[in-house]
């Protein structure tokens, strides 16, 4: 007569390779979706706080501008009116710089770079004019015609 094999008491209960391969792979294109929306996002992050950054100069240039009726080409200065200024936007890259010309013309143009390497510029002309540029077009904050 035949004998029975017995019968396996344990349930087979796990993932087979197959299966842990599916997953990892899902894993691995989310992730290839994922990381560079979250690096971009990161530097308009940068971006924004630089051109922050130069608002807050463009105001205190004017505000110096209002009680030493002549603009200023150091940004200490600028400090001493706005103490926020004191918070750099992009400490290890080449940072903001104001530049001002403090002749009769009574015009400045005021820098700010950020982490992803945009320099974003006010310029104010001598007949009241003001705008705004950026160097790198498409990029960041940067539209096509380098303006912001």
């Amino acid at each position: 007569m035949l004998t029975r094999r017995p019968q396996r008491t344990q349930n087979d209960d796990g993932f087979t390779l197959i299966e842990l391969l599916v997953v990892i792979l899902i894993i691995g294109i989310l992730a290839a979706i994922a990381i560079p929306s979250f690096l971009s996002q990161k530097d308009k992050a940068g971006d924004a706080s630089a051109k922050s950054y130069v608002r807050n100069m463009q105001t205190a240039e004017e505000t110096y501008f209002t009680d030493n009726s002549t603009y200023t080409a150091t940004v200490a200065d600028l400090r001493t009116i706005e103490p926020v200024l004191a918070d750099v936007p992009n400490p290890g890259g080449t940072g903001p710089t104001a530049a001002a010309l403090t002749d009769i013309r009574r015009d400045y143009v005021i820098t700010a770079t950020s982490k992803a390497g945009v320099t974003y510029t006010i310029t104010r002309r001598a007949d009241g004019t003001t705008t705004r540029s950026c160097d790198r077009a498409n990029v960041g904050g940067c539209n096509a015609s380098r303006g912001w």
